[in-house]
């Protein structure tokens, strides 16, 4: 399929949570030429940057709203389990001729299904506490009756941000658990699965729910050792899990009580995205290049 920019020429995007993949996404919205401005909890320098704090009340000016057709919401559930984005900005949001609105949630909602395939067909059943309030937040967006796409994101890893990084700075943990697999995503294919969506959006049936995830889930021990490879050092005896478990924190520990494969064929198969990093070996080779590209800058400079 031939992608054309026509769809999202001269749209103006709102990021609302700015964070690892609300960032990465404001920046490639950017180079494509399109205005992108992104939420702060509190003043920045930044031009592009407006104020929304939910705890605080603090709401962005009208202004920023002028002409905004698109919005990404990467604000996660507030302590009730509600969106802090509908119950502060909903009126607002319903008097804007908004075109499309992204949600990102969590693969999370689906639960534990002893390393089973999962689908948006497959009915969720979350277990953790956290998926239930994102489970909850789908269903508030659902029911706004607002133009909304919601992304379920398996772990999310990317340059600075990975496995690669957590080796180099000793924040590592080698755990291994039998039969136990997760999914992942490289945050540049979060960015630029959206944006073919969008791009094509009049050619494509619409979907309100849209896994994106790698081609490869497997084991974190599987990944681990390879990023052990990569930096050209050996990876220290795995700790089992049950016995590691003792020393994690609670959220920690919950990570590892799912199991469960994250099928990415509606995605990639029915709607034709094609992945930049199918496999997490791709994926880690790009962060570990980029680590060094930074190391080579910090000693020129």
């Amino acid at each position: 399929m031939k992608n054309t920019a026509s769809s999202i020429d001269n749209k103006k995007f709102l990021i609302l949570g700015c964070g690892f993949s609300g960032s990465f996404f404001a920046k490639t919205i950017r180079k494509l030429g399109l205005t992108a401005l992104t939420s702060s909890r509190s003043e920045s320098k930044d031009p592009n940057s407006f104020v929304f704090n939910s705890e605080n009340g603090i709401v962005p000016n009208k202004k920023i709203f002028d002409g905004v057709t698109h919005i990404l919401n990467c604000i996660p559930p507030d302590t009730n389990g509600e969106d802090p984005v509908l119950n502060i900005l909903k009126n607002e949001l319903k008097s804007l001729s908004l075109e499309w609105i992204g949600y990102l949630s969590t693969t999370g909602v689906y639960g534990d299904t002893n390393g089973d395939w999962v689908s948006e067909s497959d009915q969720p059943n979350p277990l953790q506490r956290r998926s239930l309030k994102r489970l909850n937040c789908e269903k508030e967006w659902v029911e706004s009756g607002l133009p909304v796409q919601i992304f379920r994101l398996p772990g999310i890893y990317g340059p600075g941000r990975s496995t690669v990084e957590a080796i180099k700075n000793q924040k590592i943990r080698v755990i291994t658990k039998k039969n136990q697999i997760f999914s992942r995503i490289h945050v540049a294919d979060i960015t630029n699965a959206i944006i073919y969506l969008l791009k094509n959006k009049d050619s494509l049936k619409f979907h309100q729910i849209i896994n994106i995830a790698d081609d490869k889930p497997c084991s974190q021990i599987e990944v681990i050792q390879y990023c052990y490879d990569l930096l050209g050092l050996k990876m220290p005896k795995p700790i089992f899990f049950e016995e590691a478990k003792k020393d994690l924190s609670p959220i920690a520990q919950s990570f590892w009580m799912e199991n469960r494969r994250v099928s990415n064929k509606l995605l990639c198969e029915t709607l034709g995205y094609k992945l930049i990093y199918k496999n997490y070996r791709e994926g880690l080779k790009n962060c570990f290049l980029n680590s060094l590209k930074k190391n080579k800058l910090k000693n020129f400079l």
